[in-house]
């Protein structure tokens, strides 16, 4: 996967280091690590996390399985988490089931093991009921972004880096400044996914985000985005133009 953000917490240094070393060699990104139960729960708040690493046991107490309750209770904050454990205690592996992690993996761990343990948690986590799973379940849509399946992995795709979205029969094309994705949609489906005061329909085959228009032309029926692109404008929603505060 490329661009999924990973926070690690585990109280052992050196298997710290050696989850860091695995992640970075297969394109995640770990924003921060954690060793204990507080500095955990601060950094998680003020981060921009993906997915959790986390485990059970924080310096001798099963701190890990407290951080999940945690960020379990507090609405629209809870994020998908992967324990990690040598604990063979069958309560607290009882506890720790309650949270509803992705999975358990046991210490020490297998590195194939660890990255489809991610890699289904992110899928899993991304295509509940709050977000929206195309039809070939190859892209997950939230409010902030996509996660979109390019050959064997997941890519994320901030939406504010949506420069506009071309229809080609049942595919949409979806333009980034540094890459064009091909999602199995209908562009009224992801229209109605999309926020409406930020991308709007300007022709049958085009939505463009307002946040990348640099010129309008309605006497050329065209519309220029960032990065050299271009949209056409058709007479039908030429009406865009209103939506927008005009200096004469």
């Amino acid at each position: 996967m490329d661009n999924i953000n990973v926070f690690i917490i585990e109280d052992t240094v050196s298997e710290s280091n050696t989850l860091v070393k695995v992640l970075e060699a297969n394109n995640y990104n770990v924003v921060a690590t954690a060793t204990n139960f507080k500095d955990a729960l601060e950094t998680f708040y003020k981060s921009k996390i993906d997915i959790v690493i986390l485990d059970i046991f924080l310096n001798g107490s099963p701190d890990g399985i407290t951080f999940a309750e945690t960020i379990n209770t507090v609405p629209n904050v809870s994020k998908p988490f992967v324990f990690l454990t040598s604990s063979t205690d069958r309560k607290i592996f009882e506890r720790a089931k309650l949270t509803q992690p992705f999975s358990f993996l046991m210490k020490p761990f297998n590195e194939l093991e660890l990255l489809y343990a991610i890699e289904m948690a992110v899928e899993k986590f991304y295509t509940q009921e709050d977000v929206f799973l195309s039809d070939d379940e190859d892209t997950v849509i939230s409010d902030e972004y996509l996660f979109i399946k390019k050959f064997k992995s997941l890519k994320k795709v901030l939406i504010t880096d949506i420069i506009y979205i071309e229809v080609e029969e049942k595919y949409c094309n979806i333009y980034t400044e540094k890459e064009k994705f091909v999602i199995l949609i209908s562009l009224t489906k992801i229209l109605n996914l999309l926020n409406n005061s930020i991308f709007h329909r300007t022709h049958r085959n085009f939505i463009v985000n307002a946040n990348h228009i640099t010129e309008i032309i309605p006497s050329d029926n065209l519309i220029l985005l960032t990065g050299n692109n271009r949209a056409t404008l058709s007479e039908r929603y030429k009406s865009i133009t209103k939506q927008f505060r005009l200096l004469k």
